[in-house]
Order: structure tokens, then C-alpha cells, then sequence
């Protein structure tokens, strides 16, 4: 590399900012990822509470990984630190989290996205059905969806985790003890916490039949009212819905 008149070596500034940019764009890729998937999932959400009138949906939430912990993972994975090899080896770096009420809501919700023409799976590992040997339970799957860019279309990874709320609190508590104690848990609090995880589960299987039994005895009667968001009820007259039933126009 030539030098400059001081005699030191010129600094690669255009190299520096293409990488920052190109950086930006990468990270951008998978933050609209986020916002693709979670539209599709505040869509069954909203229509599950207004048109069945039960959402298996409780919460939504999302995370994009820190440039810090890309880079950290990639060379405990020993990834070339380049965008590409980091695209192809790392797909968890953009995340989304789906609480539901029951188990069988969990795989409810992931056929249903899974089964959407613009959403590819690329991996299922249900925790679920066999249990991490610590007692974590979960429903994980890659899903891969189109980005529509100004120039291009980055089909983006993005991993959903979906499980019940028993599930979600035993996870929560476990993740801090596991960092309390650097990764290392002692014996016989790691037996504590499976106890625990088999308690959850034992929870999750009991509220399901409870709420299996409610729905059968549930004598749905119908309000005669369409709910939007936090609008009043749009009352409908019973005698336009007989109208409408019966294919007249007059009211």
C-alpha cells in the first residue's frame, strides 16, 4: 500500500463505510423480517378475537440479536466473519416468541403460519413432545419469508418459539438461574427446576381438559354485536341479521 506524504499508510475510510452500510442493510434485512412475520401473527390474533370470539394467541413478542452477539456467536461457531457465511451458519438472529393459553395451541399456530404460501419451514424441533433434559418445553421452528427490498427480495430466517404460558414462566425463571450460576447449575437445584417443569406440564394438561370441558357444555349464544378494537359494540338489530339471513334487503 502506498503512503501518503506524512509517510503513514492512508486509512481505508471507503472500505470502512461500504462495510457499515452493508452492515446496516443486513441488519435491516431481518428487523422487517420481524415486522413481515408479526403482521401475519397480529392478523390471526385480531381475527381470532373478533370472528371466533377466543384467540389461542396470549402474547407476541420479538427480538433482533445485538451486532455484539452475532459476532460473539459466529466465532464460538467458528463462522468467517463475513455477512454471507454469518447469513448461512446463524439463523436464530432474528426471533419472535408466541405465548398461547394450551399445548395444543402451540402447534395450532405454527401449522397455521407454517402452512402460509409466502412462509417456507426450514426446521422444526419440538421440545414439546421430547423435553430438553432439564425440563424446558417449547415449540421451535425456522421459518423463512420473502422481504420485498427497493431492489430485491431477501427471503429472511426468522426463529418463532411457541409455547403455553406454564412453559413461558418456568423458561423466564430458569434462563436467570441459569445465568445467577455462569451456565452451571448446581444438581440439586437443576432437580428442583425439572420437578418444576414436570409441575408446569402437569398444569398445562389440567387447565386444557378443564377448558375442554367448559367449551362443550358452553351454550354459545350470540350477542347480535361486531367488536373493533376499543370501539363501543356496532349493535345489530335482530331483525336485520333475520333479513340477512333469510337473503331479503328490506329492513
Amino acid at each position: 500500500m502506498e503512503r501518503d506524504a506524512t509517510g503513514d499508510e492512508p486509512q481505508a475510510v471507503p472500505d470502512f463505510d461500504r462495510l457499515r452500510n452493508d452492515f446496516t442493510r443486513f441488519m435491516m434485512g431481518y428487523k422487517f423480517g420481524i415486522d413481515e412475520l408479526m403482521t401475519k401473527i397480529n392478523i390471526l390474533k385480531e381475527e381470532f378475537t373478533h370472528i371466533h370470539r377466543y384467540s389461542p394467541i396470549e402474547h407476541v413478542g420479538s427480538r433482533l440479536k445485538t451486532p455484539e452477539s452475532i459476532i460473539t456467536k459466529a466465532r464460538r461457531k467458528n463462522c468467517p466473519l463475513t455477512l454471507d457465511d454469518i447469513r448461512s451458519t446463524i439463523v436464530d438472529i432474528a426471533g419472535i416468541r408466541i405465548t398461547c393459553s394450551f399445548i395444543s395451541d402451540t402447534y395450532r399456530i405454527a401449522d397455521m403460519i407454517g402452512s402460509q404460501t409466502d412462509v417456507r419451514v426450514l426446521e422444526v424441533k419440538d421440545y414439546i413432545a421430547t423435553p430438553k433434559p432439564n425440563g424446558y418445553k417449547s415449540l421451535h421452528l425456522i421459518v423463512e419469508i420473502p422481504v420485498f427490498m427497493s431492489d430485491r427480495i431477501q427471503p429472511v430466517p426468522v426463529e418463532l418459539q411457541i409455547r403455553t404460558i406454564a412453559m413461558d414462566f418456568w423458561a423466564s425463571l430458569e434462563h436467570k438461574i441459569f445465568y445467577k450460576y455462569s451456565g452451571t447449575i448446581p444438581a440439586p437445584l437443576l432437580a428442583e427446576l425439572t420437578e418444576a417443569a414436570d409441575s408446569a406440564n402437569r398444569l398445562d394438561v389440567t387447565m386444557e381438559r378443564l377448558h375442554d370441558e367448559v367449551a362443550e357444555f358452553k351454550n354459545d349464544k350470540s350477542d347480535d354485536a361486531i367488536h373493533l378494537n376499543s370501539m363501543p359494540p356496532l349493535a345489530l338489530p335482530r331483525e336485520l341479521l333475520i333479513a340477512m339471513l333469510d337473503g331479503t334487503r328490506s329492513l
